[in-house]
């Protein structure tokens, strides 16, 4: 008998309809003789919805009462699926993240699992039921509900692998598997049989939304295999594990983008040891992520300082470089939500320099300016303005040969 942990996204349960069938193949995987354990998201638009009633009472929400409200999302579709199960004829009981417990930090709205207590669940699992869980929540160490950020579904459900010590965890959204790149931005794309921990970690947090990127980090921490499947139709998906047959030939897997990115430039900061500490260390505080960062050569004792933001904490980030900026006597502070960044990943790429030069070459013949260029091992990304998107992404597609041969 082996464990089997089943996530679905919310286009997966977004009707009646589509619970019902997510019942009806978590009870065949039962009636295999696999216990099962379900982790599902708030129904389709529902989280979006209740953001949207959080801000209409007041235009910045207490970040405690927000995760109370949002957390009831997944609270509605956990009931559903569970009275689903029993209509069918199956034994269930679903948990909130706090019935479990699932035990976080205490980082509102991005907080991170500390330990899961199994014991609960593996009762009810002895018990021959199917045990389905709120995704995306949890509970901080003074009882206060937490969620996980968007995509935290994921991370619970991979969180949950582990704690549990399951055979496998299957991840059920409204796509086949993992894409060479979106298929909507270029039709050529090809779904991947396979693909590391270390690819899969770079596509999701240069954003690729299949898989949130905590999820894949704690995947690849405690090897647990993932498979990407669809809710819809039947098929093996895409399976993410430990690289195997290590390749020395250059290999691109994928394109990844993300639309989601802003940028803030400080000009004229004085050029001295501590100068990116006390520009960065309160926007860390403020737990807000930062991606690519330049600092120019020092002219007159001053130098240009410029980093990237996620765009949605991008006024947050404004407001504090701003108070910090003014302490420090730069010159002015400056933004741009009109950017996007686009990468190349693959791990073939090691050591191999005609991969950037193909890149830069391939995006300079469509007269793509590049604003700013981070690198890897296993990836290469630039930043362009947000209207060169599809074209970079086309164009690069292209250069690497990722429409040829199909999966790997």
């Amino acid at each position: 008998m082996a464990l089997i942990v089943q996530k679905f996204g919310g286009t997966s349960v977004g009707s009646v309809e589509r619970i019902r069938e997510v019942a009806k193949r978590a009870i065949r995987t039962r009636q295999e003789g696999h216990q099962v354990v379900i982790v599902v998201s708030a129904m389709s638009g529902e989280t979006d919805r209740l953001l949207h009633l959080g801000r209409a009472v007041s235009p910045k929400p207490a970040e405690r009462e927000m995760d109370t409200l949002l957390a009831t999302g997944e609270q509605v579709t956990i009931a559903l699926l569970a009275m689903a199960l029993e209509g069918l004829g199956q034994k269930a009981v679903s948990y909130t993240g706090g019935q479990v417990p699932i035990l976080t930090d205490t980082a509102h709205t991005k907080a991170r699992i500390q330990h899961i207590a199994s014991e609960r669940i593996r009762a009810a699992l002895d018990a021959g039921k199917i045990v389905v869980v709120a995704g995306f929540q949890g509970v901080d160490p003074d009882g206060n509900i937490t969620t996980l950020g968007r995509g935290g579904s994921d991370t619970t459900a991979v969180a949950l692998a582990t704690a549990l010590h399951a055979d496998e965890c299957a991840i059920y959204t409204d796509v086949d598997g993992i894409y060479t790149t979106d298929p909507r931005v270029e039709s050529r794309a090809r779904r991947l049989d396979r693909i590391t921990f270390e690819e899969m970690l770079e596509m999701a947090s240069l954003g690729a939304k299949v898989l949130q990127t905590r999820s894949v980090e704690f995947a690849m921490k405690y090897n647990v295999p993932v498979r990407v499947l669809s809710s819809f139709t039947d098929g093996t998906g895409t399976l993410v594990t430990n690289e195997e047959n290590p390749v020395e030939a250059p290999r691109v897997s994928g394109i990844a983008f993300s639309r989601n990115e802003a940028k803030i430039t400080v000009p004229g900061v004085p050029d001295r040891p501590g100068i990116a500490h006390a520009i960065l260390g309160p926007i860390s505080a403020a737990h807000i992520n930062v991606d690519v960062i330049i600092q120019n050569v020092s002219e007159a004792g001053k130098t240009d300082f410029t980093f990237t933001v996620e765009r949605s904490d991008f006024a947050k980030a404004m407001d504090i470089v701003r108070d910090i900026a003014q302490g420090l006597g730069a010159d002015a502070v400056q933004g741009d939500e009109h950017i996007v960044k686009v990468s190349v990943v693959g791990v073939g790429m090691r050591s191999h320099a005609g991969i950037a030069a193909t890149m830069f070459a391939s995006l300079a013949q469509e007269n793509i300016n590049i604003q700013m260029i981070s690198t890897s091992e296993i990836k290469i990304s630039v930043v362009v303005d947000e209207k060169y998107l599809e074209l970079a992404v086309r164009t690069l597609h292209t250069a690497f040969a990722l429409h040829g041969e199909a999966a790997r």
